[in-house]
């Protein structure tokens, strides 16, 4: 029997994770969302490509949470979207709302699922899906450091000019203006990017890095990024449903780790079969450690305006 993996919410981010996990045939998807009519249109749609893409991804859009049932990973992407000069933030108590109706309705059908979160404000969603679930801590994953770090494994690999597959980054702490791009521990072939490229030039792209989500939003000027959000989610189901034991940056619940305790932080995690199957805690310097608890307290302050 195939996997099977939900998509909640079949807007940018979540049509395109569909579209992502067929074309790779990692399970049979369900798309799911509110809106009558466009998870069935666009989940026909990807259906009638599996035969050109030759593959046998089974896909069905709907907006009856029955046919979730049973899903083995659910992706919660539902939530309104950021617009120009609006904060990941802004969004919380629309956001929060939403998360409240969709984790109910998810566990009533599949209370053995994954779930990977991507809704934002990132960490604060996460949070409130791991207390609205009561799951264990392993089966509530929020995908944020993934993108981070691709952000920056690409702007790493324009800067050089080099292959982005010599390229490793990573990006911890909150998904926002506070998260922490490691500049010491990614490399290029093995070889740290601070022997390789001067500290202004370095600066430049980790705040770039930063600042990734709304130099796209400017762009768009009516939506956000989709894309890469998209291909980072299914690469963190791919190393579930494959048990690949494959290590990403990923928002989870921290209990003592890195000394934060009761929040959803992002930090270096081995992902398998299990969900989140072990936290790799690494030496931070003073600075470092700093900047993630600094990002640590921002979480927390939107998780006290939401009390989760």
């Amino acid at each position: 029997m195939r996997k099977k993996v939900t998509v909640v919410g079949a807007g940018n981010v979540g049509a395109t994770t569909a579209h992502w996990l067929c074309s790779k045939e990692l399970a049979d998807v369900v798309l799911i969302d509110v809106i009558e009519g466009v998870p069935q249109g666009k989940g026909l749609d990807l259906l009638e490509a599996m035969p050109i893409e030759k593959r046998d991804s089974h896909v069905l859009g709907t907006n009856d949470y029955a046919d979730t049932a049973n899903s083995d990973i659910v992706v919660i992407t539902a939530g309104v979207a950021r617009k120009p000069g609006m904060s990941r933030d802004d969004l919380l108590n629309t956001n929060f709302k939403i998360m409240q109706d969709v984790v109910g309705k998810v566990i009533a059908n599949s209370p053995n699922c994954i779930l990977i979160v991507v809704s934002n404000p990132l960490d604060a969603m996460a949070q409130a899906a791991f207390k609205l679930s009561k799951f264990s801590r392993n089966r509530v994953i929020g995908m944020a450091g993934v993108l981070d770090s691709a952000r920056f494994r690409t702007f790493i690999a324009e800067e050089l000019n080099v292959s982005v597959e010599n390229v490793t980054a990573f990006v911890l702490g909150g998904h926002g203006d506070t998260m922490v791009p490691l500049a010491r521990y990614s490399t290029v072939a093995g070889i740290p990017i601070t022997e390789l490229m001067p500290k202004d030039r370095l600066d430049a792209i980790v705040q770039r890095t930063r600042d990734g989500g709304a130099e796209i939003v400017k762009y768009l000027k009516t939506g956000s990024a989709y894309y890469a959000p998209s291909a980072a989610a299914t690469e963190m189901v791919e190393a579930i449903l494959k048990d690949k034991k494959k290590i990403l940056p990923c928002a989870v619940h921290l209990e003592g780790e890195y000394g934060i305790h009761g929040l959803f932080v992002g930090v270096p995690c081995k992902l398998g079969t299990n969900g989140l199957e072990k936290i790799i805690e690494i030496k931070l310097t003073a600075e470092e450690n700093a900047a993630l608890r600094k990002s640590a307290d921002s979480v927390a302050e939107l998780i006290k305006v939401i009390g989760v």
